[in-house]
């Protein structure tokens, strides 16, 4: 039998206008740089894109979260790139210097340790800063945690919230978690497996006995998917610590009899 062939298509735009065109602003100097704000694999490094793997190529410089982290990832694909440090503890350093590059022509590629950029780091900061300075920032799209999550737990896609790492505290925790008690969207955190257990009996007493979806090193050899309700959930985790990175989808508000079956949970888990 003959083999199948594939030929892929492309839009006929040459690669140059779809990356730099599309600025924040009409007039913007062509002396500037580009901001590329590429995702990368949350586990599993298939999951990369033709183009990120061609921008992390041609970039002038690669910012990152944990360049010890991105290193593995560039040569992994043969990729040699300069690398330099964005996180959390020296961005208000780093950003100046990162402008000045921009301010200069440098094209630079942002990545975080895993997934999309700006999602729960500083990177949005440092895009909002670009923006203001007219610079182009370009969009390399590709795999997200929360997005990956929610793909596959069975809850409603058509309107979500997205609320981040939840605080550490219980109270503050807890707090929150009060506020978002009336609403109808599907709930979606990031979680620390070290509080895991306290964080399940924080959102069964406050939210009530809701669907969950809780899963664990998606796209990895030891992904995890478990679907149910809070209380059964928990008790099928335990008090045992889990390693790896966690997502917790949560349904909404969506039953008039919330607040009756939370007094219930209450009682029985006092």
């Amino acid at each position: 039998m003959e083999k199948a062939t594939f030929k892929t298509s492309y839009l006929a735009v040459r690669p140059e206008r779809v990356e730099g065109g599309t600025a924040n602003c009409g007039t913007v100097s062509k002396k500037k740089g580009t901001l590329y704000i590429v995702s990368t694999p949350i586990g599993n490094l298939e999951d990369i894109t033709l183009r990120a793997l061609r921008i992390l190529k041609e970039v002038d410089l690669i910012a990152a979260e944990d360049t010890r982290h991105t290193l593995l990832l560039l040569r992994h694909f043969g990729i040699q790139a300069p690398l330099t440090s964005y996180f959390e503890g020296n961005e208000m350093k780093k950003r100046e210097f990162i402008l000045s590059k921009l301010n200069q022509g440098d094209r630079i590629a942002l990545v975080s340790d895993a997934g999309t950029p700006g999602i729960s780091d500083p990177g949005y900061r440092l895009i909002r800063l670009a923006i203001e300075h007219e610079i182009p920032v370009i969009p390399i799209p590709g795999p997200s945690a929360a997005i990956t999550a929610l793909s596959v737990s069975g809850l409603p896609t058509d309107a979500f919230l997205f609320k981040g790492f939840l605080p550490n505290k219980s109270k503050r925790r807890r707090d929150l978690l009060k506020q978002l008690e009336e609403v109808k969207e599907t709930l979606i955190f990031y979680e620390s497996p070290h509080r895991l257990s306290e964080t399940m009996r924080d959102i069964l007493e406050v939210l009530g006995d809701r669907e969950i979806v809780l899963t664990r090193e998606l796209t990895k050899i030891y992904e995890e998917v478990l679907r149910g309700k809070v209380s059964e959930i928990r008790n099928r985790i335990g008090e045992k610590k889990r390693k790896g990175e966690i997502t917790l989808v949560v349904s909404g508000r969506t039953r008039k009899r919330d607040g009756e079956t939370r007094q219930k949970t209450y009682g029985e888990h006092r």
